[in-house]
């Protein structure tokens, strides 16, 4: 057959094609988190540290690192909570931790949150975020703190401000990774 001859073949009629499996829904669950989740708590954020500026770390985190910041969040009585699938992979987490180490600063918090990046864009950040807070509050701390990258990080600012994070003050070029200087975004909001 001569190219010129070829007909490609016609397609069904939108009837008789078979039709798309629909996607399943993005289901998880919100839990303290365990020991257990370290390892997956470690992956997750060990991708930021390598990928992104919205940790200022550049060397990844190991997991006895990850086990005695777990220890000093749970002797400290602070929230750290997982989201997990129903098959029980990790999609993201949320903690609170010491703002500064001072006992005059012991109502005081930093949250993070983190995740996975196939869970980021269906709303889990939020809801972490959300859990994270009445934890925190429930948990007889008084302020939260949002410490974020000034570049890269936009979506986290618009997250934190619409639970009520009021921006209290920027530093440029406090940070310097991937050969460029990097700003913080500090944001606060009352759990009274």
């Amino acid at each position: 057959m001569l190219e010129e001859e070829y007909q490609p073949r016609r397609q069904l009629p939108a009837h008789l094609r078979k039709k798309a499996e629909p996607e399943a829904p993005f289901t998880y669950s919100i839990r303290d988190a365990t020991e257990a989740d370290l390892p997956d708590v470690r992956e997750i954020y060990n991708y930021y540290v390598v990928n992104s500026v919205v940790t200022f770390d550049e060397d990844q985190m190991t997991l006895k690192e990850w086990r005695n910041k777990f220890a000093l969040i749970k002797k400290l009585k602070m929230p750290f909570i997982v989201a997990v699938s129903p098959n029980g992979t990790v999609l993201g987490y949320g903690l609170v931790a010491q703002w500064k180490p001072k006992a005059a600063f012991r109502f005081t918090v930093e949250n993070s949150i983190y995740l996975r990046p196939s869970a980021t864009g269906k709303g889990l950040g939020r809801v972490l975020l959300g859990d994270l807070i009445e934890r925190t509050r429930a948990a007889g701390f008084k302020e939260m703190l949002a410490v974020v990258a000034d570049k890269g990080a936009e979506g986290s600012i618009k997250l934190h401000e619409s639970f009520g994070f009021k921006e209290i003050g920027r530093m440029g070029r406090v940070g310097f990774k991937f050969e460029r200087w990097l700003g913080t975004v500090l944001l606060q909001k009352s759990l009274k």
